[in-house]
């Protein structure tokens, strides 16, 4: 007759060096290694859905880190975050952020009566303005052109996913660096 006899777990050979060493791997890069703080690049928030600016200066990034889902721009050569006054709005949630080359313009997704817009921020003027107002259908994705002119974003406003590009017009003020030409079109 065969006996039983009851093991448990902490019973069974283990090599015990790799399990106290992956244990203390996994205590030394804790999260306090990591520069965090409300005007840092990380935090011990959601930041999430990272866009670069064409010149590598600019990150705009989506952040619950103060109480709300809000859009935040950082620039990389200074380690600061930007003041963007009038870009983020307490009752509505900014996401899928696009900037231009230089970072002067910020193309995101947010909500008007419950309907995904793609929103126009200008750094310059500091204004905010919605680019899809009457838009029929949804809406998601959208992208800048570097110099700011167009902006490119899917639709469903026939039945399924489509590209479609906006152009902001010949006359808006484009977001170009010092000294580069305009190639102007003859008309």
């Amino acid at each position: 007759m065969k006996t039983f006899t009851p093991t448990f777990w902490l019973q069974r050979p283990f090599h015990w060096s790799l399990i106290f060493g992956l244990t203390s791997l996994l205590v030394s890069c804790g999260a306090n290694d990591i520069p965090i703080g409300p005007a840092s690049l990380n935090s011990r928030f959601t930041d999430e859905q990272p866009a670069l600016s064409g010149n590598g200066r600019f990150l705009a990034f989506v952040s619950n880190r103060y109480g709300n889902q809000q859009l935040l721009v950082f620039d990389l050569e200074t380690q600061t975050l930007i003041r963007t006054p009038g870009l983020n709005r307490g009752e509505t949630i900014a996401e899928s952020p696009s900037l231009s080359y230089t970072g002067r313009y910020i193309c995101y997704l947010t909500s008007d009566q419950g309907r995904p817009v793609v929103t126009l921020y200008d750094r310059a003027t500091q204004q905010s303005q919605i680019l899809t107002p009457t838009y029929r259908g949804w809406i998601r994705n959208p992208h800048i052109s570097p110099d700011g002119r167009y902006i490119a974003f899917e639709s469903a406003s026939r039945g399924q996913w489509d590209v479609e590009v906006l152009d902001r017009g010949p006359t808006v003020e484009l977001d170009i660096p010092n000294g580069a030409t305009v190639n102007v079109p003859p008309q």
